[in-house]
């Protein structure tokens, strides 16, 4: 637990998207309270004493707008600001080459999440510490529906339905198994915890909370401001 205070995660924060939802603009450099959106990101990873060092997979163009970021909100941790590839996972490879060498847990974090809570950064590390992978998420809401050329062809559990959000942990040497397995058969994720999927192993789920957003659309920044005053308001 976080009382532990072990030091053995390292954060991944992918930030390397090209914006086409945001009308152009890089989401994660968009005001957020008194900083960024990739600001606010990095105070939540800051504030865990699980996790030893950051490391932000972005646009090269944006690496000095987040290292000013990083310098106001104080971010001590921030170990690298590195570029990201085509793909997410590419991307995410990227920051494994910047890891290092003393961490046992890697923590994968979309840098465009920043309600990310601290006391669930440290209990998801946690369970993937116990489980070998967790990830966040929340049970679905809604009724869901299978639709095949817009007719309806089932309908799932909803019980059994979670949203899958971020950070997705695991240990060191079971993602860096599972990347070699994908590279070797030239397979590309969107998730991270398909990748640890694939070679049979069960990610561990989490529950967060339902402010832990994606920022992806311009309106999600406008709900992000009010969530975060709500927040800040309870404190």
């Amino acid at each position: 637990m976080e009382q532990e205070q072990r030091t053995d995660t390292s954060v991944i924060l992918v930030c390397a998207g090209n914006a086409t939802r945001m009308q152009g603009k890089n989401k994660i450099l968009l005001p957020l309270g008194d900083t960024t959106v990739i600001g606010q990101t990095m105070r939540a990873f800051e504030a865990c004493n699980r996790v030893a060092e950051i490391i932000v997979v972005a646009r090269p163009a944006d690496h000095d707008a987040i290292r000013e970021s990083a310098a106001q909100c104080g971010i001590s941790k921030l170990h690298a600001v590195v570029e990201g590839g085509s793909t997410r996972q590419q991307s995410v490879m990227c920051g494994l080459r910047a890891l290092s060498k003393g961490t046992t847990m890697i923590a994968i974090h979309d840098g465009a999440r920043p309600l990310v809570q601290t006391k669930h950064i440290a209990q998801v590390i946690q369970d993937a510490s116990v489980f070998g992978g967790a990830t966040l998420g929340v049970p679905v809401k809604d009724t869901i529906k299978i639709v095949n050329d817009h007719l309806i062809v089932d309908t799932p559990y909803r019980p059994h339905l979670f949203i899958t959000q971020t950070p997705q942990v695991f240990k060191r040497s079971l993602y860096f198994e599972a990347v070699t397995f994908a590279q070797e058969h030239a397979l590309d994720f969107t998730d991270d915890c398909q990748l640890v999927e694939a070679i049979n192993c069960k990610v561990y789920m989490t529950t967060g909370d339902y402010t832990n957003i994606k920022i992806t659309t311009p309106e999600d920044i406008a709900i992000a401001q009010l969530l975060l005053q709500r927040r800040e308001e309870e404190v």
